[in-house]
C-alpha cells in the first residue's frame, strides 16, 4: 500500500498537478502508519509529514495493554491473520516498523497523540519519539490528555489545525 501511495503521487507530479517540492504526507490512525512509512520507504517525495494517533510499531498492537481496547480474540487470532504473526512474520513486521527504522527518519515530523486513546495507547508515540531523539531528530510533539483516538473537543480540535497549519507553512516553503 505504501507504494501505491508514492505511485499515486509520482503519477500526479508527471501529470504536473503536484509540485513535487512541496509534497508532504500526513494521517491519522493508520493514516498515521502510512505516513511515517513514507518518510521511511521513499524520504525523497515528501519535505515533512504529519501523524497523529499513528501506530508506530505494528508490534506493540500484539501487546497486552491495560489502556488499548484490543481485546485478547483480535490480539490472538485476528491481528495475525490481518497483519502476520508475531514471531513467524517477526522480520517482516519489523521491516514495516516506523519505531524500529526511526533513524531513516528526517524529514521534519509533527506527532499528535490523545492521552487517553485506547485504539493505539499513547506508548506508541512515545516510544517513538524517544527513538526519533535518540537518533537527534527530535519530532514536534504534542499530547492532549483528554482526548483518545481523535479529537472530540472542539478547542483541541481548533488547537490541532492551527498547528499543523503552522508546521506546514515552515516547511513547506518554496526554496529559493
Amino acid at each position: 500500500m505504501q507504494d501505491d501511495l508514492a505511485d499515486a503521487l509520482q503519477w500526479a507530479v508527471g501529470q504536473g498537478w503536484v509540485d513535487p517540492a512541496r509534497v508532504y504526507i500526513a494521517g491519522g490512525s493508520y493514516g498515521g502508519y502510512a505516513a511515517l512509512m513514507g518518510l521511511v520507504r521513499h524520504p525523497a517525495l515528501y519535505r515533512c509529514a504529519v501523524a497523529w494517533v499513528a501506530v508506530s510499531d505494528r508490534r506493540l498492537l500484539f501487546e497486552w495493554n491495560i489502556a488499548s481496547d484490543i481485546g485478547d480474540e483480535s490480539r490472538l487470532f485476528t491481528l495475525p491473520q490481518m497483519i502476520g504473526n508475531p514471531v513467524a512474520d517477526a522480520d517482516m513486521l519489523g521491516a514495516a516498523s516506523p519505531l524500529a527504522q526511526a533513524a531513516r527518519i528526517e524529514a521534519p515530523l509533527r506527532l499528535a497523540y490523545g492521552q487517553q486513546d485506547r485504539r493505539v495507547p499513547i506508548e506508541h508515540g512515545e516510544k517513538l519519539r524517544r527513538a526519533l531523539q535518540a537518533a537527534r531528530h527530535d519530532p514536534e510533539w504534542v499530547v492532549y490528555p483528554d482526548e483518545g483516538h481523535g479529537w472530540l473537543r472542539p478547542e483541541n480540535r481548533f488547537d490541532f489545525a492551527r498547528r499543523m497549519a503552522r508546521f506546514l507553512a515552515r516547511h513547506l516553503q518554496p526554496t529559493p
